[in-house]
């Protein structure tokens, strides 16, 4: 089996504050594989900002290592972790362009510092504005540009010295959700195209949902859990996980005995999603009991029952919505079940 590119052993990150040590990370240990989208989720104050500077050594761990290709980064020179830090581009929440310099001169900017000559650097730089869709703004400056468009030019640049592993620290979390598509997007197409690995830091599940592989969920300076996106999202064994897939909706709100009613579906468009939009309008989930619905002609038909919450203004507020859209139902008993 092949190696992972990045290993991360018994890290811990403390700070020393003017009220004392304050615990970022606690005994992180984790796997990221060559290729691969790795997303790493949690609330603020999780502590993820902290482990992605960790990874390339930005913040020095407290204690235990990440290694790189196998290489531990604590025992390395500093050419030679300055060497395995060009193997790792990083994007950032607010672009951190240089607004002196137009968008060539960002993409430069890293070639400069690694001694790259100055035509070959302005060749390498076009093609990337190329890759992300802005070759025809090559001497704008940042000013000039959309959010999305300074973060296209930041990836252009975390890519000018050919890395490994491009770490992005909560890179959408400034763009609106049409240009966070198209970035995460982007984002694909580089790992697809050149076996780049990506590493997102993110508190948004959809960010997650959407472009990654695996996944960490980070709680409390500690991982509380990792696996596949499909099994996370299917099953969160952790409870931070439920909280961040569910949402605090669910979590509040229990069943118990409460009332139950039959939906009649009596020949509405079998394309609505009547459960969805109920739920999406009280702002409450339902619990379905049993459902018997068949499609006749693009035609729903048949029956569901399902739970109301137990709480009765949010019983109620199901019931109200039932009447004015004009769905037929009918209380029923346990014994009518």
């Amino acid at each position: 089996m092949e190696q992972p590119i990045i290993q991360i052993r018994n890290l811990g990150k403390e700070f020393k504050t003017a009220n004392g040590p304050v615990r970022a990370l606690n005994d992180i240990n984790l796997d990221i594989n060559q290729g691969e989208i790795f997303g790493i989720i949690g609330l603020s104050g999780a502590g993820k900002s902290t482990l992605v500077r960790c990874i390339n050594y930005l913040e020095v761990p407290t204690e235990g290592e990440v290694l790189f290709e196998g290489q531990s980064l604590s025992a390395m020179s500093g050419a030679e972790l300055r060497k395995a830090r060009r193997s790792m581009g990083m994007i950032f929440q607010q672009f951190n362009l240089l607004a002196q310099r137009n968008v060539i001169g960002n993409v430069c900017f890293p070639m400069e510092l690694a001694g790259v000559p100055k035509k070959e650097a302005r060749e390498r730089a076009m093609e990337l504005l190329k890759t992300v869709g802005l070759e025809d703004r090559a001497k704008a400056y940042p000013a000039q540009l959309s959010g999305g468009q300074k973060q296209r030019v930041a990836i252009a640049r975390a890519l000018a010295t050919n890395p490994k592993v491009i770490l992005c620290d909560e890179a959408t979390s400034a763009l609106d959700p049409n240009t966070t598509k198209s970035i995460l997007a982007l984002l694909k197409e580089i790992n697809k195209n050149l076996g780049v690995t990506v590493i997102v830091i993110t508190h948004e599940m959809a960010v997650i949902e959407a472009i990654c592989d695996r996944v960490a969920i980070i709680d409390q300076s500690h991982i509380a859990e990792v696996g596949t996106v499909s099994e996370i999202f299917s099953e969160p064994k952790s409870q931070i996980g439920r909280q961040l897939i569910l949402g605090d909706a669910v979590k509040h709100v229990s069943f118990g005995t409460s009332r139950q009613i039959r939906l009649i579906f009596d020949g509405r468009e079998s394309s609505e999603p009547v459960i969805s939009n109920l739920v999406l309008a009280c702002k409450v989930p339902v619990n379905i009991m049993y459902a018997s619905t068949t499609d006749v002609n693009g035609k729903a038909m048949g029956q569901m029952i399902i739970q109301l919450p137990e709480e009765e203004a949010d019983a109620d507020r199901v019931i109200h919505y039932l009447k004015t859209v004009k769905i037929a139902y009918e209380e029923v008993t346990s014994h009518e079940l």
